[in-house]
């Protein structure tokens, strides 16, 4: 924000800068076209858009469209919308008092056209700011039409005003925006009748209260969020209100691993000790971007509520929270997470996915467990694959386990507990600090656990789970 608004306080002087009034879709699409030409993103911090939601955001801006966001939750949609404010300009001047920020050349109330009428261009002008132009509101069923266009006020009835002055009116939320953005989440949600409340300001760009004659234009971008599920869904939302909204936008969580990891390491917050450093080996990185791909296609999970990037999110933090408790604990100057921490995300990922069939069948975290090994399997595959030359470099392992060599892992086990013997093994430590990218006892640690879990999840070895850890052996 500039430290100070523009100088101009009065009309007169207003007339006299460089301002020029203009409407608010106009306003919208000038500084859009300004941002293409310019090569600033739209949305900043939105990744996997540029060819599918982004375009037509664009163009419902450049048509000057009111337009809703159709997602599952955890899509960027609430990010998207209040993004819209970097298209207005930074700072707007409007008749000093107004409260439904009246355009000091073109008043719409009755206090905008008094004031004018009164002073000319002497009238007091305010300067508001980008962000004040915005407002959002959640959807619930006891929204009301007072709550969103208006009502009368019974003060200013008992001061005197007559029922059929405008000056008696409370403003709701939409006329309060004019010359601005609103925004309602969740759309469904809202009630038949406060719907209904909304097509004249949606078509004909102005407010009814009650049975009042009150014509008060607006000059505002309406932009609602909703679930695909309830926006379909028979009496969820009325037919003509759809209509109404010019432009629909369907978002879609991230196709690709690399941009859903991408925003993890955005959204991410590292948690740690002044003393330890904390480090994420790629495969792990990979894992938690998996099991979230995973959850996404299981048909174990209801896709229709959707499986956020928030679940990657708190997966990634609570990973890496659980490598610094134990390098705390055990006096480790790094940090890295193994697979053995794989079992803090139950608590992480369970809030975070919804059941097809509610646990009739099988307990929640059963159906965790076993997106997790899916994750672990998919990453081992790619990173490496038993059914390339990378089984050259494994043989060994292989063969050494065939001939009686066993290893317990934990944990809560000390990182060089886990290099006893790993020498005795041709290849070993080359391919784990390969992995692991160093050769500190932490990462080795954790790449050593990761290729023993992928071989017992490609039948190469047996492992026994026990109280404090689990025990690898011959298959």
């Amino acid at each position: 924000m500039s430290a100070s608004p523009p100088a101009p306080r009065t009309i007169a002087e207003l007339r006299a800068s460089d301002f020029v009034s203009c409407s608010l879709r106009e306003e919208l699409r000038t500084n859009l076209v300004l941002r293409i030409r310019s090569g600033k993103p739209l949305f900043a911090g939105v990744m996997g858009f540029d060819d599918s939601v982004i375009p037509g955001v664009q163009n419902a801006i450049l048509c000057g469209h009111d337009l809703i966001f159709l997602g599952e939750r955890g899509q960027a949609k609430s990010r998207m919308i209040r993004a819209l404010v970097e298209m207005l300009d930074e700072w707007t001047p409007e008749i000093a008092g107004s409260e439904v920020r009246d355009d000091p050349f073109a008043p719409i109330s009755a206090f905008g056209r008094k004031a004018v009428a009164e002073h000319g261009d002497a009238c007091e002008i305010a300067w508001v700011h980008r962000d004040d132009r915005y407002v959002e509101k959640l959807a619930t069923p006891d929204t009301s039409i007072a709550d969103l266009i208006g009502d009368v006020d019974p003060v200013k009835v008992a001061e005197g005003r007559s029922l059929g002055d405008e000056e008696t009116i409370h403003f709701g939320l939409v006329p309060r925006t004019n010359r601005g953005i609103f925004c309602i989440n969740e759309l469904p949600d809202l009630t038949e009748k406060v719907q209904v409340g909304l097509f004249n300001v949606m078509e004909e760009r102005d407010i009814q209260v009650k049975g009042y004659r009150v014509r008060l234009p607006m000059d505002v971008l309406i932009v609602a969020s909703a679930n695909p599920e309830d926006y379909t869904s028979r009496g969820r939302i009325i037919t003509p209100l759809k209509d109404r909204y010019k432009a629909q936008v369907r978002t879609h969580y991230p196709r690709e691993r690399e941009h859903e990891l991408a925003i993890v390491h955005q959204e991410a917050v590292a948690p740690g000790a002044s003393d330890v450093e904390v480090f994420v080996p790629g495969f792990m990185e990979e894992i938690i971007g998996a099991m979230t791909f995973e959850a996404r296609l299981s048909p174990d999970v209801n896709q229709s509520s959707g499986v956020s990037v928030r679940m990657s999110i708190a997966n990634y933090e609570t990973l890496m929270a659980s490598a610094v408790l134990r390098a705390v604990r055990l006096g480790e100057s790094e940090a890295v997470p193994r697979i053995s921490d794989l079992q803090a995300l139950e608590a992480s990922t369970a809030g975070k996915i919804e059941l097809e069939y509610a646990g009739a069948e099988r307990s929640e975290f059963e159906v965790i467990r076993e997106i997790m090994q899916r994750a672990v399997k998919v990453v081992f595959d790619e990173v490496l694959p038993l059914d390339g030359p990378a089984l050259e470099g494994i043989a060994p392992v292989i063969e050494s386990f065939e001939n009686g060599w066993r290893v317990e892992v934990s944990s809560t086990m000390p990182s060089d507990e886990y290099l006893a013997g790993l020498d005795e093994i041709a290849g070993l430590r080359a391919a784990a600090a390969r992995l692991a990218g160093g050769e500190s006892p932490a990462r080795l640690a954790s790449a050593i656990e990761f290729i023993l879990e992928g071989l017992h999840l490609s039948n190469r070895l047996n492992k026994d789970e026990q109280e404090r850890g689990a025990l690898y052996g011959k298959a």
